[in-house]
């Protein structure tokens, strides 16, 4: 797939935004409320935000990394790869759409959370985000290429933006679920 590179970081950012709005009412909750969970399974509110704070930690990192150390400039255009429009897209929430699971290390179950702590941490990277998309305007999406936390793989930037933000999604949506059950 092929985007132009300044209406994919637009769409992104709208994206992240809706994000941060939607965290930011979460102050109209009670922490009872954030915490809740059905049963031992399903992730609280809280425990959907930290794990989306865990792969903050790596990927907002990377690709500051990546940015500051590219030499690869502005490109108008972005070509999404096979693997990262593959994985992106699979990150985008649906209908029926399946639980996954996750790396231990980024699981949040095995964590006490400190619920207004999650809440900023949250607030923080998405913040961070927002400069990193930024950033990116001056940069090639497609030559640029990014760690990921499976082993071995590397995304280009562009995908790794998508990957991350629509992974941010899922779990945002999952969150809101969480609050209306």
């Amino acid at each position: 797939m092929i985007f132009k590179t300044e209406a994919l970081l637009e769409e992104l950012k709208q994206y992240v935004n809706a994000h941060i709005q939607f965290v930011q009412s979460l102050n109209e909750f009670s922490e009872v409320d954030l915490q809740r969970k059905k049963d031992t399974k399903p992730w609280s509110v809280v425990e959907c935000l930290e794990h989306l704070n865990l792969y903050a930690d790596f990927y907002n990192d990377e690709i500051q990394k990546q940015l500051q150390n590219s030499k690869h400039h502005k490109s108008t255009t972005f070509k999404s790869g096979y693997w990262g429009n593959k994985f992106a897209v699979s990150m985008l929430p649906k209908e029926g759409m399946k639980t996954m699971n996750t790396f231990k290390s980024k699981n949040p179950i095995y964590s006490k959370l400190n619920t207004k702590e999650v809440i900023t941490n949250f607030l923080n990277n998405q913040k961070k985000l927002l400069e990193l998309l930024e950033e990116a305007k001056q940069k090639d999406l497609t030559r640029i290429k990014t760690a990921i936390t499976l082993p071995l793989l590397k995304f280009r930037l562009g995908d790794t933006f998508r990957f991350v933000i629509f992974h941010n999604e899922r779990h945002i949506v999952q969150a809101q679920k969480v609050l209306k059950n």
